[in-house]
């Protein structure tokens, strides 16, 4: 039986690694756009004092690879040694067979005097390899002068390894679909004044003047098409992946994810139901979900779907959002969840894109605005409320007795501002928290303003103005948590972007 030789994979490394003999990167990789991430991952990954590997984590196609290599080509412009840096993305079937350790060995043996170099080892889509996360950590204590950084799609299990193996020796970094922010950034200068938007950034995001200033009819045009291809940096730098998002998503996406990744990481069997229930939550996005009710539907146990909806989340397709009463309580039984695609262009892919007018295009906006929460790595960012009389989007709840602090209503639609019913709901739950509530936003579709509930006031913003500020204060708020030294976690509310 014929055996892959040392001599062949040293022949897929240097094609992997074009800097040995070019001593920079691929031009294609200079000139792509640099996500708003790149400086503060390049600042953790540089940290060579600290004896820890990074593990980057996030979905399929938002830019892990690239942030590598542009990293990569940060690292070559500094005057780093070619010849140190290694690059091996272990998803290939040429590597199948090989150990971390042999990998590190293969490429030591080829440089002279290597114990008395500094080397950068980085190891792509590494949940293909059975125990990385041992062999990582050993490799971690025993190589002092490599650095070592990692890369996975499955985040959740990736992330539950790192933990459970690495303690100590591990520090994670989430690198999530794009916010509307970065997408706006990607966009040419002459669709929207993007300078207006920067000011009222630099004005701490209160300055009512700059506010007014922005054309929300032309920003809710760059929302629709983000809500429709502005997850994935790919599509959005793509018109040819534009006019072809469903296969774009079908294929590299989805389909790689549940027909290939998650079975082999969990040992899934039936992907046909996975894949009925995923285009179900797909569908329904930012909608009340129930276990009981999803069963029925499908004829699968409860208990499987529950397992299938964890594999989704930690395949970083869809997250679940718990349920609070009236004044603010978890519910000791659940028996209903809001389901939220992480990235709102998934469901435009697998169905169609929604206009802007659309009856639907609500759910699909709100599901942008949960999306930006993804950018900080909080298990819960916020609830929903929901009684018998109403719903509310989103509360948080805060301090020892967990009450609510703040709350969100998404509406795509201006007509509520002046409907006294469209308040019913928001009345009741405020006068309800009025003793903890500390903020309060209702978003509309091209509208501002204030109303005041129980002694409270509550902003009225457009959403698409309040998408764009909350994903860019969530980036802010991680750079800033990356650059504290201690890494001190400190939950950033809603409500930080109000102050300078």
């Amino acid at each position: 039986m014929l055996r892959i030789t040392d001599d062949e994979v040293m022949e897929a490394l240097e094609i992997e690694n074009p800097w040995w003999s070019t001593g920079k990167a691929s031009q294609t990789i200079r000139e792509f756009s640099r996500r708003s991430y790149f400086g503060p991952f390049s600042e953790l990954a540089s940290q060579t004092d600290v004896r820890r590997s990074v593990i980057l984590l996030g979905p399929r196609r938002v830019g892990k690879t690239v942030l590598i290599l542009q990293f990569i080509d940060a690292l070559l412009s500094g005057d780093e040694d070619p010849e140190s840096i290694l690059y091996i993305s272990l998803d290939r079937p040429l590597y199948n067979d090989m150990t971390l350790e042999q990998v590190v060995n293969l490429r030591l043996r080829t440089i002279e005097n290597a114990t008395d170099k500094r080397f950068w080892f980085f190891f792509d889509e590494i949940q293909y390899l059975k125990d990385w996360e041992r062999e990582l950590k050993v490799l971690t204590d025993l190589r002092p002068n490599i650095r070592f950084v990692a890369s996975g799609s499955a985040a959740a299990a990736l992330s539950a390894k790192s933990r459970e193996s690495g303690a100590g020796r591990f520090t994670t970094f989430l690198l999530p679909p794009l916010t509307f922010d970065e997408y706006l950034a990607f966009q040419n200068e002459d669709e929207l004044d993007l300078a207006r938007l920067r000011r009222f950034a630099d004005a701490g995001f209160s300055d009512p003047k700059t506010l007014r200033e922005v054309d929300v009819l032309q920003l809710n045009v760059l929302f629709e098409r983000y809500c429709s291809h502005g997850g994935y940096p790919e599509a959005v730098l793509s018109t040819r992946i534009q006019a072809n998002m469903d296969r774009f998503v079908r294929e590299d996406i989805v389909e790689k994810v549940l027909l290939r990744d998650l079975p082999s990481l969990y040992g899934i069997s039936d992907t046909r139901e996975l894949n009925s229930l995923f285009t179900t939550l797909a569908f329904n996005t930012a909608q009340e979900i129930s276990i009981e009710g999803l069963s029925q539907s499908s004829s699968v146990a409860k208990n499987t779907i529950k397992r299938y909806i964890e594999y989704l989340e930690a395949a970083f397709l869809m997250k679940r959002v718990r349920r609070l009463d009236q004044a603010g309580k978890r519910f000791q039984r659940e028996t209903a969840f809001k389901s939220y695609l992480t990235n709102p262009s998934l469901r435009a892919a697998l169905f169609r894109p929604l206009a802007q007018d659309d009856a639907q295009f609500g759910h699909l906006a709100e599901t942008a605005v949960f999306s930006q929460w993804f950018h900080f790595p909080i298990e819960e960012p916020f609830y929903y409320a929901r009684w018998k009389q109403g719903e509310v989007d989103m509360v948080n709840l805060d301090g020892p007795a967990q009450s609510p602090d703040w709350f969100v209503e998404v509406k795509w639609s201006d007509r509520h501002l002046n409907q006294r019913e469209e308040w019913k709901a928001i009345t009741a739950f405020v006068s309800e928290n009025d003793s903890t509530l500390q903020n309060g936003w209702v978003t509309s579709r091209t509208k501002f303003g204030a109303r005041t509930i129980a002694g409270l006031e509550i902003k009225i913003i457009p959403t698409a103005v309040y998408c764009w500020m909350v994903g860019r204060k969530m980036v802010k708020s991680r750079t800033e948590e990356l650059a504290d030294e201690g890494r001190h976690h400190r939950e950033p509310t809603l409500f930080d972007i109000d102050k300078p």
